[in-house]
């Protein structure tokens, strides 16, 4: 039977009385063998029909099932053969299990070794650096310099590490490029092509970089696979093409794609495809989340920020900050879960948001967003969003260069196009050290390594600055002295060097005594 007649007569199954999910669990007293959760070949009780699709969840009318053309269809229970019905009790035993003891979020994005930066922020993406055992102070012209490397190309992307390989990407006449050094001396393994640039500007992504594989997104949004060895080609996708992606203004596409587990996780920005989850090894579609209907701030499409993984409420979700605020989306069929827009403003929402056990910490520039807690509560059967406090942009704002939590407290740097030091509570968002401008201009990217915050301001500037709440203590600071233009990629620390990317420049420092 040929498979569109298949895929008719399953369509043609939703008119029939279904079996309810509780009459499914009945016979369920034991697990059985694991069955594998993905796309697999259903066949209807005659034995006849078969269709290949991925199981999503149980509804009112049925079983909802999305094919490989990412279309769903509901089928009754009842019509499914005895076997896919085992299936689907195992496949919701497993799920049930875990929602119920859902890993860490830490524990699905450990780096391999202290030399590793896999990605955006860190293995966690939370800007925390774990090495110990650095300068607590810097010599007055800076710490250390290792090497220096020029001609990478223009750009605001900062770098991944892994295995001895720094990963970043440049743009040179037109073309953005995935590119290669090692970490012994700077010097270029390889690069490949990312797509080409239609604006001078760009790109914004930072790499991630997974079992073998390296990960980049264009301005355009061209995301590529390559092999982490070679450069190798090995899919791509387009966000506008095989997406409909958008951003929500014109400073291009930016985030860092995640990985979780064997999925690739990003945000198209698309009307059907707000954010998606693909196969990591061959780019499969495994499912897509439409955008969130309306909403009087922002704008429609993606922002530019990155992915993080949230355990809140018992429900595994992908937290993001897109054009119209945050959203929460179930990690294992893409359902969104929450939404707030309190923060977003209608130019670009940008800082990646701290997720905590059940909170969410959230804020945006440009004068129009602001900060906000958010606590999530419920289940599996649904998650509630409660606004714990907001603070108004006048307040607390942070443009592009992020937010670190330690312990009960936030640190970042303040104000639209400025990196003012600012420390707030973390509970409540009072604040406990406002100093003033900071010994920088323009906006601060942040990082912590070592109980000191490294700010990295727009104009050059490196500071060095105790992470604690007892009063703001400015130890150290040093220029750059590339001087490239703004100084916006986040600075990283991996095996005990500071890595400062700086448009055709990356410098590396020794930060150890």
């Amino acid at each position: 039977m040929r498979l569109s007649v298949s895929i008719r007569y399953f369509v043609r199954l939703a008119a029939f009385p279904i079996i309810t999910l509780a009459a499914l669990l009945v016979a369920s007293a034991s697990a059985g063998q694991e069955a594998e959760d993905g796309p697999r070949t259903w066949t209807d009780s005659t034995g006849k029909y078969k269709m290949v699709a991925e199981f999503v969840r149980m509804t009112d009318a049925g079983v909802l099932l999305r094919r490989e053309d990412n279309s769903e269809v509901t089928v009754p229970l009842s019509k499914l053969s005895r076997a896919d019905q085992m299936v689907l009790r195992q496949l919701i035993q497993q799920r049930r299990r875990a929602s119920e003891n859902p890993p860490s979020a830490d524990a699905t994005s450990k780096s391999k070794s202290t030399g590793d930066w896999p990605t955006w922020r860190g293995a966690n993406r939370d800007g925390v650096c774990q090495e110990t055992g650095l300068l607590s102070e810097w010599p007055e012209d800076g710490p250390r310099q290792v090497w220096q490397v020029s001609g990478l190309g223009t750009g605001y992307s900062s770098v991944a590490i892994a295995d001895g390989v720094i990963y970043t990407m440049g743009r040179q006449d037109g073309v953005e490029s995935l590119i290669a050094l090692k970490t012994e001396d700077g010097s270029e393994l390889w690069r490949t092509e990312v797509g080409r640039a239609n604006r001078e500007k760009g790109p914004n992504c930072s790499p991630t970089v997974s079992d073998g594989r390296v990960y980049a997104l264009s301005f355009e949004g061209d995301l590529l696979c390559a092999d982490a060895k070679t450069g190798r080609e090995l899919w791509r996708k387009s966000f506008a093409n095989d997406f409909g992606g958008r951003m929500m203004s014109g400073w291009g596409f930016s985030e860092s794609p995640l990985v979780d587990g064997d999925r690739l996780i990003c945000t198209p920005g698309g009307q059907q495809a707000m954010m998606a989850a693909l196969d990591k090894a061959t780019g499969r579609v495994i499912w897509t989340t439409p955008m969130p209907n309306g909403g009087s701030r922002g704008g429609d499409g993606a922002g530019y920020s990155s992915i993080v993984i949230s355990n809140a409420a018992g429900v595994k979700q992908y937290v993001q900050l897109v054009g119209r605020g945050v959203i929460g989306v179930a990690a294992n069929d893409g359902r969104l879960l929450w939404r707030y827009e309190a923060i977003a403003n209608g130019t670009a929402n940008i800082p990646t948001p701290i997720v905590v056990d059940n909170f969410v910490f959230c804020s945006t520039g440009y004068g129009d967003g602001g900060t906000a807690l958010l606590e999530l509560s419920g289940g599996p059967r649904g998650v509630n969003m409660r606004e714990v406090y907001y603070k108004s942009s006048n307040e607390t704002q942070n443009h592009h260069g992020g937010m670190i939590r330690i312990g009960d407290y936030v640190y970042m740097g303040h104000g639209h196009n400025n990196g003012f030091p600012l420390c707030v509570e973390w509970k409540t968002g009072r604040d406990v050290w406002r100093p003033g401008r900071g010994p920088g201009s323009g906006s601060a990217a942040i990082l912590c390594a070592d109980g000191h915050l490294y700010f990295r301001y727009e104009n050059g500037l490196m500071a060095l600055i105790e992470a604690t709440p007892d009063e703001y203590r400015l130890k150290s600071t040093f220029k750059i002295p590339s001087g490239n233009g703004p100084s916006w990629p986040h600075p990283v620390i991996a095996d005990g060097r500071l890595y400062l990317r700086d448009q055709e420049v990356l410098l590396c420092y020794d930060v150890r005594p």
